[in-house]
């Protein structure tokens, strides 16, 4: 299964969760000071905020699989476009350990596509190479 993934930055965690959570009718799964996030099952997405120093508004898009199989035939089919990718095994980001590879829209905006297997429990541990979306 997929799941589409959006990560807002914001000024105010606080503010932003009050807004969202009337907004999707439910609390967040992940509540951190600086980060929350859904994961929403009508529609399936996973949307996440956080007060990171970024300017407000959208950080990255993604999408999150539920395997490493499923995340490899989703970078072939990125790969045989052509266009740069950054993979990241093991990668520490948005209070998660994953599996990832980055690449850009043609406007800029970051793609994240990710496995994730487990929690940590910091924001993001320095991953070598971490793009400018997550933590770095």
């Amino acid at each position: 299964m997929k799941r589409f993934h959006v990560h807002v930055s914001v000024d105010d965690v606080a503010a932003n969760v009050r807004f969202y959570s009337i907004i999707f009718g439910a609390e967040p799964t992940v509540r951190k000071h600086d980060y929350a996030k859904w994961m929403l099952e009508d529609p399936k997405l996973n949307f996440a905020i956080s007060r990171r120093g970024r300017a407000a508004g959208v950080n990255h898009l993604g999408i999150q699989v539920d395997s490493d199989e499923e995340l490899g035939e989703l970078r072939r089919r990125v790969a045989s476009a052509e266009v740069a990718l950054l993979d990241q095994k093991d990668a520490s980001c948005c209070y998660a350990k994953s599996n990832k590879y980055w690449v850009m829209d043609p406007q800029g905006v970051p793609w994240e596509t990710y496995h994730t297997m487990g929690a940590i429990e910091t924001f993001g541990e320095h991953t070598p190479r971490q793009p400018q979306a997550c933590c770095g």
